[in-house]
């Protein structure tokens, strides 16, 4: 019948889940804030958009505070199960219409779901190496693209960890989190100043090497297995700082054959990772 309305589902018991349609609503609006870095900072929280992503982080145990779902949506079978699982975690769960949506998003056609999680990083001295793991240094890394790929590249290798040195892209911005595809929910993360690196570096046994202008091995003729191993990968324009580059036991490069001086980051970081993990894993 015309008149019939759709039945509520447990999605939106009473009192659990709020329905929002205006972008001027106080909770849309601090939701909104996130965007920014003060916002998050301050808070504590940032944006994850997508339905798998917050699956995925709700499997991994990150803590959701609060699930926007497409009210145009909850028909699917997914994001009824994202919301039920949401409530169970003890978050809010907002039916929000397209406006609000795309209000958050900051897009013209937004994800179904858009989860508000609590940051998370890992001490640098609690990352877990193993005899043989590899984990991915970062000198102030600038681009939320490149540092996306990293965290993917680093997923992919299994790798233990990133770790931010200085003054780094946030890697919980919008950009950052949307470029990760999920593996920042997978991939430990740790922050740190470059005097505090420094000083760690001082008692880890393992090898610590980078890439650099002035370094003389190929990377593919560095060794690599039998002990943990961090690679050190430079600032998108400047490189390693002279401290850091002093820090490496090794400074290794990438032949190149053509007329480009220098590679992408993010793609230079992957043929360091992969072949440090080939060699440690002896395939």
């Amino acid at each position: 019948m015309a008149n019939e309305t759709r039945p509520r589902t447990d999605l939106a018991a009473p009192g659990r889940v709020k329905d929002l349609s205006s972008v001027s609503n106080p909770i849309v609006k601090d939701i909104r804030a996130l965007a920014a870095k003060k916002g998050r900072d301050e808070t504590g929280l940032f944006i994850a958009e997508g339905l798998k992503l917050v699956l995925d982080a709700l499997e991994a145990g990150w803590v959701l505070k609060t699930l926007l779902v497409a009210k145009a949506e909850l028909h699917g079978a997914l994001l009824a199960k994202a919301a039920a699982r949401a409530r169970a975690a003890g978050a809010d769960v907002v039916e929000a219409s397209s406006k609000v949506m795309e209000a958050v998003s900051r897009r013209d056609n937004p994800q179904s779901a858009i989860g508000v999680f609590k940051q998370k990083t890992t001490a640098l001295e609690k990352l877990a190496f193993g005899a043989d793991g590899v984990v991915v240094a970062l000198d102030r890394v600038r681009d939320p693209g490149n540092l996306g790929t990293i965290m993917r590249t680093v997923d992919a290798a299994g790798a233990k960890g990133v770790v931010l040195i200085g003054d780094c892209v946030d890697p919980f911005s919008m950009e950052a989190v949307r470029a990760t595809m999920g593996s920042i929910f997978a991939v430990p993360l740790a922050r740190v100043s470059e005097e505090a690196f420094l000083r760690w570096r001082r008692d880890f046994k393992g090898l610590v090497a980078g890439t650099h202008m002035r370094g003389e091995t190929d990377y593919r003729d560095a060794t690599y297995s039998g002990r943990p191993v961090v690679l050190l990968m430079g600032n998108e324009q400047a490189g390693l700082t002279e401290p850091l580059a002093n820090a490496c036991e090794a400074l290794l490069r990438i032949p190149q054959a053509g007329r480009a001086d220098s590679l992408n980051l993010g793609v230079a970081t992957g043929i360091m990772l992969f072949e440090a993990r080939r060699k440690a894993l002896k395939l």
